[in-house]
């Protein structure tokens, strides 16, 4: 029964907020740094860095599907063992 109830996702809302409130501080720290190879390296760094973040939050919403799958043989041997 556990592991057919699905979970719900992240809210939109809050995703959308948080994506917004990223683009911002970004595009900000963007403006108003001087040009230079350092600044981008880092701001390109940092971009990756969240994205990653935010991606693996995502996956790790929906545990039984998408690319970061966790087993669920555990939960099947756990669950065999308690019928004994």
């Amino acid at each position: 029964m556990l592991i057919e109830q699905r979970a719900t996702s992240l809210p939109t809302s809050l995703l959308v907020v948080l994506v917004v409130w990223l683009a911002v501080l970004f595009a900000s720290f963007g403006m108003f740094a001087p040009r230079n190879a350092t600044v981008i390296a880092v701001l390109c760094i940092s971009a990756l860095s969240v994205s990653g973040a935010l991606f693996i939050i995502l996956e790790m919403t929906q545990p039984l599907d998408g690319m970061i799958k966790v087993s669920s043989a555990p939960l099947h041997k756990a669950i065999e063992l308690l019928g004994k």
